[in-house]
Order: C-alpha cells, then structure tokens, then sequence
C-alpha cells in the first residue's frame, strides 16, 4: 500500500492472468486479490493470491480497480 495524494493504491503484476480470472473483495478494511488459470482440462494451472489490510482513513466505499494493458492491476482507495 503506498500513499498517493489523496489516495492509496495497492499495486500488483497480474499479468499472467486473463480479466476474467482475476477477482477482487473487500472486506473489513482488507483487500483481497485472487486469480486462478484453469486449463482446458479443468485443473488449476496458476494461481495468484495477496491480500492486504487498508490504513485506518480510508473510505472502504471508494475503492475502485484498474487493469493496464501490460497486466498491471491498480487499486485505489480515497483517504478521508
């Protein structure tokens, strides 16, 4: 978690994983970030799993997520 203006982000390198694969949670001011690539057979190939506790002045209702086109993905959480 790193501050940013009035902001702070959670940076990961998701870039193996397809947007579908990826999903994010929040829960009591933790943010959870899971992907799972399941091949054509059905069995789990890869997995990606983080999961990181926001600072205290954060709007747990703000947060919002970004995917760039290299794999990176974004969250952003506002600071009250």
């Amino acid at each position: 978690v790193r501050a940013q203006g009035d902001t702070y982000q959670v940076v990961a390198d998701v870039s193996q994983f397809e947007p579908p694969d990826i999903v994010v949670t929040t829960s009591n001011c933790h943010v959870a970030i899971q992907a799972e690539k399941v091949a054509e057979d059905g069995t789990v190939c890869d997995t990606f799993t983080h999961k990181c506790q926001l600072p205290e002045d954060t709007d747990p209702l703000s947060v919002s997520c970004t995917l760039t086109d290299t794999g990176t993905l974004v969250i952003t959480v506002r600071r009250r």
